[in-house]
């Protein structure tokens, strides 16, 4: 998801876990190699994240969640998703720093109050944040500057922008967080981008991982969550290193590549491969984006990706519940919603409520994020 979006909306998911992680028990060593492309010694990998909030089961055993608008009336919305859910409970809470300056990747105090106030309101409740490792992240800047500023954030140029995140979020009481760092390195949308200088990419993940991790009372967890498919570069290329990784994550929607959930599966990079390369490095898999798309209402889909999940156990995941890509707020595709309730309500559920308090059909035609929200 761009972060243009996040932006204009401050967007926010909600979602449930199931699934309990302790960072670091099957890793590698501080230093060692790890996967295609990782590197050693490139910044100080840092004390061991502490394990956050223990596992939550969710409906069937199975992780779930949606992205449900912007700042914190995403939050309240979850209300209408649990009563059309039959009642389950969120207690994970997502939502993306802007990445067009430093001052907001430094995250703002009114930004993350009110995720900080959502948080200390259940001892269970775990905070998921989108984090971009450069500003400028959507300006399309060219390759050579962007492999010139991932030389700079290797040489620790930025280190005080990530030091200044990690003990706001500590002040604030969120430093348990599950940080999405560099999300979709290996596509083209993103100043973030890995393609351009893969080694340096890594030396700089394994610098800010090493920043936040020196910061007194952090327990943070670092998810590295490349798109599905090849794209401009072959993911494992920028993995960083057991060390430096607590999750293995993945974006993922009802797109080429691949022209059938068979071949999302089996594409290289897909999603056999993900779950794959997570369980040879002993780190759980996440979701932080699913959803339709190109392929319009797709209840096959829906119904696969949540058997996939099932199957796989994710920590978390999340469906992105706006046009075109959601179930219960986008009337566009009834037929996914139907399948997507079916799946995971409990007692049949209701036709829920708005954050506004209207009474709301499934499928009703509401945005959660502005025009164009597509995934890269």
């Amino acid at each position: 998801m761009p972060v243009s979006h996040v932006c204009a909306a401050l967007g926010a998911a909600l979602l449930l876990t199931a699934a309990g992680y302790a960072p670091g028990a099957a890793g590698a060593g501080v230093g060692e190699t790890s996967g295609a492309g990782a590197t050693s010694g490139a910044g100080a990998a840092g004390s061991a994240a502490v394990p956050g909030p223990g596992p939550v089961p969710g409906p069937g055993g199975s992780a779930f969640g949606a992205f449900l608008g912007s700042g914190p009336e995403g939050i309240a919305r979850s209300g209408g998703l649990q009563d059309w859910l039959g009642g389950a409970e969120m207690l994970v809470g997502h939502t993306y720093l802007p990445g067009d300056l430093w001052s907001n990747i430094r995250g703002r105090d009114d930004f993350l109050r009110p995720w900080a106030e959502w948080r200390r309101a259940d001892e269970d409740r775990i905070f998921v944040l989108n984090v971009p490792m450069l500003e400028r992240n959507e300006a399309g800047l060219p390759d050579a500057e962007v492999a010139e500023l991932l030389d700079r954030g290797a040489g620790g140029a930025f280190d005080h922008h990530f030091r200044a995140l990690a003990e706001r979020l500590v002040r604030l009481g969120l430093g348990d967080a599950v940080l999405v760092l560099g999300w979709e390195m290996n596509g083209t949308t993103y100043t973030h981008r890995c393609a351009p200088d893969p080694e340096a990419w890594r030396a700089y993940w394994r610098r800010i991982v090493g920043a936040m991790r020196e910061v007194p009372g952090q327990r943070l967890r670092f998810d590295f969550a490349p798109s599905r498919g090849l794209d401009a570069i072959a993911w494992d290329r920028c993995y960083p290193g057991d060390d430096v990784v607590d999750i293995v994550g993945m974006d993922s929607y009802d797109q080429p590549p691949g022209a059938s959930f068979e071949d999302q599966v089996e594409q290289p990079y897909g999603l056999a491969f993900h779950a794959s390369f997570a369980a040879g490095h002993g780190k759980p898999i996440s979701f932080p984006e699913w959803g339709l798309y190109r392929r319009g209402d797709n209840p096959d889909y829906v119904r696969r990706m949540l058997a996939w999940i099932a199957e796989h156990r994710p920590l978390y995941h999340t469906i992105s519940d706006y046009c075109p890509h959601g179930v219960w707020r986008c009337a566009a595709n009834p037929a996914s919603a139907e399948a997507f309730r079916e799946a995971l309500a409990e007692d049949g559920g209701t036709d829920g409520e708005t954050a506004d308090g209207e009474t709301r059909a499934p499928g009703s035609d509401e945005s959660a994020a502005p025009a164009g929200s597509a995934p890269s």
